[in-house]
Protein backbone atom coordinates (compact mmCIF):
# COMPACT_ATOMS: atom_id res chain seq x y z
CA UNK A 1 0.00 0.00 0.00
CA UNK A 2 1.48 3.33 -1.09
CA UNK A 3 0.43 6.90 -0.35
CA UNK A 4 0.07 7.61 -4.08
CA UNK A 5 -2.56 4.89 -4.30
CA UNK A 6 -4.41 6.38 -1.36
CA UNK A 7 -4.29 9.85 -2.91
CA UNK A 8 -5.75 8.39 -6.09
CA UNK A 9 -8.61 6.80 -4.13
CA UNK A 10 -9.50 10.11 -2.51
CA UNK A 11 -9.31 11.87 -5.88
CA UNK A 12 -11.84 9.38 -7.30
CA UNK A 13 -14.11 9.98 -4.33
CA UNK A 14 -13.85 13.77 -4.70
CA UNK A 15 -14.22 13.98 -8.48
CA UNK A 16 -16.61 11.11 -9.17
CA UNK A 17 -14.92 9.24 -12.01
CA UNK A 18 -11.62 7.52 -12.76
CA UNK A 19 -11.09 9.86 -15.72
CA UNK A 20 -11.49 13.07 -13.69
CA UNK A 21 -9.31 11.67 -10.91
CA UNK A 22 -6.62 10.82 -13.47
CA UNK A 23 -6.46 14.48 -14.53
CA UNK A 24 -6.07 15.59 -10.91
CA UNK A 25 -3.29 13.16 -9.97
CA UNK A 26 -1.49 13.39 -13.32
CA UNK A 27 -2.03 9.82 -14.52
CA UNK A 28 -3.87 8.12 -17.34
CA UNK A 29 -7.28 6.59 -16.59
CA UNK A 30 -5.71 3.19 -17.23
CA UNK A 31 -3.02 3.83 -14.61
CA UNK A 32 -5.65 4.95 -12.11
CA UNK A 33 -7.60 1.76 -12.72
CA UNK A 34 -4.44 -0.31 -12.24
CA UNK A 35 -3.70 1.40 -8.92
CA UNK A 36 -7.20 0.73 -7.63
CA UNK A 37 -7.09 -2.89 -8.78
CA UNK A 38 -3.70 -3.44 -7.11
CA UNK A 39 -5.02 -1.99 -3.85
CA UNK A 40 -8.15 -4.14 -4.02
CA UNK A 41 -6.04 -7.26 -4.54
CA UNK A 42 -3.77 -6.33 -1.62
CA UNK A 43 -6.66 -5.66 0.75
CA UNK A 44 -8.87 -8.43 -0.71
CA UNK A 45 -11.91 -6.17 -1.00
CA UNK A 46 -13.87 -4.51 -3.78
CA UNK A 47 -13.56 -0.76 -3.31
CA UNK A 48 -15.61 0.40 -6.31
CA UNK A 49 -18.60 -1.25 -7.95
CA UNK A 50 -17.70 -0.92 -11.63
CA UNK A 51 -21.08 -2.20 -12.86
CA UNK A 52 -22.47 1.32 -12.39
CA UNK A 53 -21.60 4.47 -14.29
CA UNK A 54 -19.85 6.21 -12.69
CA UNK A 55 -18.45 3.54 -10.34
CA UNK A 56 -19.92 3.64 -6.83
CA UNK A 57 -18.14 3.03 -3.55
CA UNK A 58 -18.94 -0.28 -1.83
CA UNK A 59 -19.48 -0.50 1.95
CA UNK A 60 -16.00 -2.01 2.29
CA UNK A 61 -14.71 0.77 0.05
CA UNK A 62 -16.05 3.39 2.43
CA UNK A 63 -13.93 1.87 5.19
CA UNK A 64 -10.88 1.91 2.93
CA UNK A 65 -11.49 5.57 2.01
CA UNK A 66 -11.78 6.52 5.67
CA UNK A 67 -8.54 4.66 6.37
CA UNK A 68 -6.83 6.37 3.42
CA UNK A 69 -7.85 9.82 4.63
CA UNK A 70 -6.56 9.08 8.13
CA UNK A 71 -3.22 7.65 6.91
CA UNK A 72 -2.57 10.61 4.59
CA UNK A 73 -3.41 13.13 7.30
CA UNK A 74 -1.11 11.40 9.79
CA UNK A 75 1.65 11.30 7.18
CA UNK A 76 1.22 15.02 6.53
CA UNK A 77 1.34 15.80 10.26
CA UNK A 78 4.45 13.65 10.74
CA UNK A 79 6.27 15.41 7.90
CA UNK A 80 5.39 18.79 9.42
CA UNK A 81 6.66 17.69 12.84
CA UNK A 82 9.93 16.26 11.48
CA UNK A 83 10.60 19.43 9.51
CA UNK A 84 10.21 21.56 12.62
CA UNK A 85 6.80 22.97 11.66
CA UNK A 86 5.06 21.75 14.80
CA UNK A 87 2.00 23.96 14.32
CA UNK A 88 1.15 22.53 10.93
CA UNK A 89 -0.88 19.88 9.20
CA UNK A 90 -4.65 19.38 9.20
CA UNK A 91 -6.74 19.94 12.32
CA UNK A 92 -10.03 18.05 12.10
CA UNK A 93 -12.57 20.02 14.12
CA UNK A 94 -16.24 19.68 14.91
CA UNK A 95 -18.60 22.24 16.38
CA UNK A 96 -22.18 22.52 17.51
CA UNK A 97 -24.17 24.92 15.37
CA UNK A 98 -25.43 27.20 18.15
CA UNK A 99 -23.74 30.42 19.18
CA UNK A 100 -20.34 28.71 19.51
CA UNK A 101 -20.06 29.42 15.79
CA UNK A 102 -19.95 33.15 16.59
CA UNK A 103 -16.54 32.55 18.18
CA UNK A 104 -14.90 29.65 16.34
CA UNK A 105 -14.48 31.24 12.88
CA UNK A 106 -12.70 34.23 14.43
CA UNK A 107 -10.43 31.95 16.43
CA UNK A 108 -9.60 29.89 13.32
CA UNK A 109 -8.76 33.05 11.37
CA UNK A 110 -6.35 34.06 14.14
CA UNK A 111 -4.79 30.59 14.14
CA UNK A 112 -4.37 30.69 10.34
CA UNK A 113 -2.69 34.10 10.50
CA UNK A 114 -0.26 32.96 13.20
CA UNK A 115 0.39 29.49 11.79
CA UNK A 116 -0.09 29.55 8.00
CA UNK A 117 0.99 25.89 7.68
CA UNK A 118 -2.03 24.82 9.77
CA UNK A 119 -5.12 23.77 7.80
CA UNK A 120 -8.34 23.54 9.84
CA UNK A 121 -11.16 21.35 8.56
CA UNK A 122 -14.50 22.12 10.24
CA UNK A 123 -17.67 20.00 10.45
CA UNK A 124 -20.86 21.21 12.12
CA UNK A 125 -23.17 18.72 13.83
CA UNK A 126 -24.89 17.89 17.13
CA UNK A 127 -23.02 17.24 20.38
CA UNK A 128 -23.50 13.46 20.61
CA UNK A 129 -22.12 12.51 17.15
CA UNK A 130 -19.27 14.99 17.55
CA UNK A 131 -18.26 13.46 20.88
CA UNK A 132 -18.43 9.97 19.35
CA UNK A 133 -16.24 11.07 16.41
CA UNK A 134 -13.62 12.54 18.75
CA UNK A 135 -13.56 9.32 20.77
CA UNK A 136 -13.16 7.28 17.56
CA UNK A 137 -10.36 9.50 16.24
CA UNK A 138 -12.33 10.81 13.28
CA UNK A 139 -12.05 14.32 14.74
CA UNK A 140 -9.12 15.81 16.65
CA UNK A 141 -11.42 17.91 18.82
CA UNK A 142 -14.92 19.38 18.96
CA UNK A 143 -16.58 22.48 20.39
CA UNK A 144 -19.50 21.33 22.55
CA UNK A 145 -21.49 22.55 25.54
CA UNK A 146 -21.11 21.03 28.97
CA UNK A 147 -22.37 17.50 28.59
CA UNK A 148 -23.22 14.59 30.84
CA UNK A 149 -21.38 11.33 30.35
CA UNK A 150 -18.12 12.17 28.56
CA UNK A 151 -16.21 8.89 28.01
CA UNK A 152 -13.23 8.47 30.34
CA UNK A 153 -10.84 8.59 27.37
CA UNK A 154 -11.92 12.17 26.60
CA UNK A 155 -11.11 15.48 28.27
CA UNK A 156 -13.45 18.48 28.16
CA UNK A 157 -11.95 21.92 28.84
CA UNK A 158 -14.34 24.90 29.07
CA UNK A 159 -13.25 28.16 27.42
CA UNK A 160 -16.53 30.06 27.99
CA UNK A 161 -18.73 30.45 31.06
CA UNK A 162 -21.46 32.94 30.21
CA UNK A 163 -24.78 34.17 31.62
CA UNK A 164 -28.19 33.71 30.01
CA UNK A 165 -30.36 36.77 29.39
CA UNK A 166 -34.07 37.34 29.01
CA UNK A 167 -34.25 39.70 26.03
CA UNK A 168 -37.00 41.85 24.56
CA UNK A 169 -37.47 44.56 21.91
CA UNK A 170 -35.41 47.73 22.38
CA UNK A 171 -38.42 49.90 23.28
CA UNK A 172 -39.47 47.59 26.14
CA UNK A 173 -39.12 49.02 29.65
CA UNK A 174 -39.48 46.28 32.25
CA UNK A 175 -37.82 45.03 35.41
CA UNK A 176 -39.80 41.90 36.41
CA UNK A 177 -38.66 38.87 34.38
CA UNK A 178 -41.28 36.52 35.88
CA UNK A 179 -44.12 38.86 34.89
CA UNK A 180 -42.71 39.21 31.38
CA UNK A 181 -42.39 35.45 30.94
CA UNK A 182 -45.98 34.91 32.07
CA UNK A 183 -47.55 37.64 29.93
CA UNK A 184 -45.51 38.42 26.80
CA UNK A 185 -45.39 36.29 23.61
CA UNK A 186 -42.42 33.96 23.95
CA UNK A 187 -40.04 32.72 21.23
CA UNK A 188 -38.89 29.27 22.36
CA UNK A 189 -35.52 27.71 21.51
CA UNK A 190 -36.50 24.22 20.36
CA UNK A 191 -33.50 22.02 19.61
CA UNK A 192 -32.03 18.70 20.90
CA UNK A 193 -29.07 20.46 22.54
CA UNK A 194 -28.08 21.08 26.19
CA UNK A 195 -28.81 24.83 25.99
CA UNK A 196 -32.48 24.31 25.13
CA UNK A 197 -32.85 21.83 27.97
CA UNK A 198 -31.11 24.22 30.38
CA UNK A 199 -33.54 27.03 29.51
CA UNK A 200 -36.64 24.82 29.70
CA UNK A 201 -35.55 23.37 33.05
CA UNK A 202 -35.19 26.83 34.59
CA UNK A 203 -38.54 27.98 33.15
CA UNK A 204 -40.16 24.99 34.82
CA UNK A 205 -38.36 25.66 38.10
CA UNK A 206 -39.54 29.28 38.05
CA UNK A 207 -43.10 28.06 37.62
CA UNK A 208 -43.87 30.29 34.63
CA UNK A 209 -46.28 29.36 31.84
CA UNK A 210 -45.05 30.93 28.61
CA UNK A 211 -47.27 32.10 25.78
CA UNK A 212 -45.30 30.54 22.92
CA UNK A 213 -45.61 32.41 19.65
CA UNK A 214 -42.81 30.53 17.81
CA UNK A 215 -40.41 27.61 18.14
CA UNK A 216 -37.04 28.15 16.44
CA UNK A 217 -33.94 25.95 16.36
CA UNK A 218 -31.20 28.58 15.93
CA UNK A 219 -30.25 31.20 18.51
CA UNK A 220 -29.37 33.81 15.87
CA UNK A 221 -32.84 33.60 14.33
CA UNK A 222 -34.40 33.97 17.78
CA UNK A 223 -32.47 37.19 18.40
CA UNK A 224 -33.65 38.51 15.02
CA UNK A 225 -37.29 37.74 15.86
CA UNK A 226 -37.00 39.51 19.22
CA UNK A 227 -35.29 42.51 17.64
CA UNK A 228 -38.21 42.85 15.23
CA UNK A 229 -40.79 42.71 18.00
CA UNK A 230 -42.20 39.20 17.70
CA UNK A 231 -41.78 38.49 21.41
CA UNK A 232 -39.29 37.87 24.21
CA UNK A 233 -36.85 34.99 24.60
CA UNK A 234 -33.83 33.64 26.48
CA UNK A 235 -30.39 33.53 24.85
CA UNK A 236 -26.74 33.19 25.94
CA UNK A 237 -24.54 36.27 26.18
CA UNK A 238 -22.40 35.30 23.18
CA UNK A 239 -25.47 35.63 20.93
CA UNK A 240 -25.65 39.38 21.63
CA UNK A 241 -22.38 40.53 20.10
CA UNK A 242 -23.58 42.53 17.10
CA UNK A 243 -24.09 46.34 17.26
CA UNK A 244 -27.79 46.03 16.43
CA UNK A 245 -28.28 43.88 19.55
CA UNK A 246 -26.82 46.38 22.01
CA UNK A 247 -30.13 48.22 22.41
CA UNK A 248 -32.22 45.15 23.21
CA UNK A 249 -33.85 45.00 26.62
CA UNK A 250 -32.08 42.40 28.72
CA UNK A 251 -32.69 41.06 32.21
CA UNK A 252 -30.87 38.27 34.09
CA UNK A 253 -32.56 34.92 33.44
CA UNK A 254 -33.03 32.70 36.45
CA UNK A 255 -32.61 33.13 40.17
CA UNK A 256 -29.68 33.11 40.59
CA UNK A 257 -28.81 33.98 36.99
CA UNK A 258 -28.26 30.82 34.95
CA UNK A 259 -24.91 30.30 33.19
CA UNK A 260 -23.80 27.77 30.61
CA UNK A 261 -20.38 26.54 29.57
CA UNK A 262 -18.87 25.70 26.18
CA UNK A 263 -15.56 23.92 25.81
CA UNK A 264 -13.28 21.75 23.71
CA UNK A 265 -13.49 17.97 23.96
CA UNK A 266 -10.41 15.99 22.90
CA UNK A 267 -8.81 12.63 23.56
CA UNK A 268 -6.70 12.58 26.71
CA UNK A 269 -3.76 11.25 24.67
CA UNK A 270 -4.36 13.48 21.64
CA UNK A 271 -1.37 13.87 19.29
CA UNK A 272 -2.71 17.37 18.49
CA UNK A 273 -2.74 18.53 22.12
CA UNK A 274 -0.37 21.46 21.50
CA UNK A 275 -2.51 22.87 18.68
CA UNK A 276 -5.75 22.29 20.57
CA UNK A 277 -4.31 24.14 23.57
CA UNK A 278 -3.48 27.12 21.36
CA UNK A 279 -7.00 27.07 19.92
CA UNK A 280 -8.44 26.98 23.44
CA UNK A 281 -6.38 30.04 24.33
CA UNK A 282 -7.59 31.93 21.26
CA UNK A 283 -11.23 31.10 22.05
CA UNK A 284 -10.87 32.03 25.72
CA UNK A 285 -9.35 35.38 24.78
CA UNK A 286 -12.21 36.13 22.37
CA UNK A 287 -14.71 35.46 25.19
CA UNK A 288 -13.43 38.46 27.14
CA UNK A 289 -14.67 38.65 30.73
CA UNK A 290 -16.43 35.29 30.38
CA UNK A 291 -13.38 33.42 29.10
CA UNK A 292 -12.06 30.42 31.05
CA UNK A 293 -8.33 29.64 31.08
CA UNK A 294 -7.35 26.08 30.17
CA UNK A 295 -6.07 25.24 33.67
CA UNK A 296 -8.99 26.95 35.43
CA UNK A 297 -11.44 24.55 37.05
CA UNK A 298 -15.10 24.90 36.12
CA UNK A 299 -17.40 25.87 38.96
Amino acid sequence: METRQLKTLLAIQSHGTFAHAAEVVGLTPSAVSQQVQALEEELRVTIFDRSTRPPTVTPEGLQVLEMASDILRRAEDTKASLSGLHIAGTLMLGSVRTSALNLLPRALVQMRQRYPALKPSLRVSLSSPLIADVAAGRLDAAIVAEHLGFPSALRWSPFLREPLWLIGPAEMDASDPIKLLNTWPYVRFRSPVPLANLIDTELSRLGVVTNDVAEIDTVGSIVTCVRQGLGISVVPHVALQYPEDLGLMRLPFGSPQVTRQIGIVERTSSPRAEIISLLHGALSELCGEYGVARDQKSE
